[in-house]
């Protein structure tokens, strides 16, 4: 096996471009995973860690440009008040080891269904920055994921940013898992309301071949909240029953070693209720969550 060490991201466009075999690596906790355990064999690697301008993070006019060399804990630090739902799943992931090196770039990349950070990137309505020697383009979060650890890139490509919103109103994260932490997501979901547009994103994770956006329950949401937004007013109960529902009508799982399918068809509706009342019951406070 072959490790590919580029020092500038022009470097490793061109690598990639020559070894469209060569396995990318970010923070390495998914792939090194993998290669210790003999599920993966790539003929090279291709060591992504020294390139400096994938670490690094900007804000412009109401968006940050995060990019994919970020690592969860500088989400959570230096992001959490800026994108608090971002923060509230990265929060979630392995263990402050794992967060230390891992990346939003390699969830990405790694495009598992139970990826912790993938629904609030569809919540939030992301939009991710590839690119390859031939030019770079922006792939909605929704057109990235392609199936079961799979997504949109071309051989050649790699990611190089998430471009997400400022959060102007409240954001939510939940997962289930077999125990309290270091844990793969049973299922998961996540909650963006944005009050100066009527944005509503919802989405769930773990719980399909994909992560995918509740689109039935974002309708019914935006035409509940269309007056309650001035009002402020509680929600009521039939709603936030409603929305679950929705939300849950959203997944297709299966049947697997960590839960059944008619297990996480109620949990994800029991996740969208608690999340909504959380958001909403921030919003009707003035305020949003505060992750850093």
């Amino acid at each position: 096996m072959d490790f590919l060490t580029p020092a500038t991201w022009a470097e490793a466009l061109a690598v990639k471009s020559e070894r469209p075999d060569a396995v990318p690596l970010a923070g390495g906790t998914d792939v090194l995973v993998e290669l210790n355990f003999d599920h993966r064999r790539p003929a090279a690697l291709l060591d992504l860690t020294r390139i400096e301008d994938l670490a690094e993070w900007t804000e412009n006019d109401g968006r940050i440009r995060l990019g994919a060399g970020v690592s969860y804990t500088r989400v959570i630090t230096e992001l959490g008040t800026r994108l608090p739902g971002l923060a509230m799943a990265s929060r979630t992931v392995g263990s402050p080891q794992i967060r230390n090196r891992g990346t939003v770039g390699g969830n990405l990349g790694a495009a598992s269904p139970a990826g912790d950070t993938h629904p609030m990137l569809l919540a939030c309505d992301a939009t991710i920055e590839v690119a390859s020697v031939r030019g770079t383009r922006l792939i909605p979060a929704t057109d990235f994921y392609q199936g079961v650890k799979r997504n949109a890139l071309a051989p050649d490509e790699l990611i190089a940013a998430i471009h997400l919103p400022v959060a102007t109103g409240p954001q939510q994260f939940a997962k289930v898992g077999t125990r309290n932490a270091m844990v793969i997501a049973v299922c998961s979901f996540a909650l963006d309301l944005a009050p100066e547009t009527g944005w509503i994103g919802a989405a769930v994770g773990s719980a399909a071949p994909t992560p995918r956006r509740a689109t039935a329950a974002e309708d019914f949401l935006r035409d509940a909240l269309s007056e309650a937004w001035t009002s402020r007013t509680a929600l009521p109960v039939s709603v936030v029953y409603r929305f679950g529902e929705l939300a849950a009508s959203a997944a297709s799982p299966i049947d697997d070693v960590r839960g059944s399918a008619d297990y996480r068809i109620h949990a994800i509706a029991v996740l969208a209720r608690r999340t909504l009342s959380w958001a909403w019951e921030d919003y009707r406070k003035g305020g949003q969550p505060k992750c850093a």
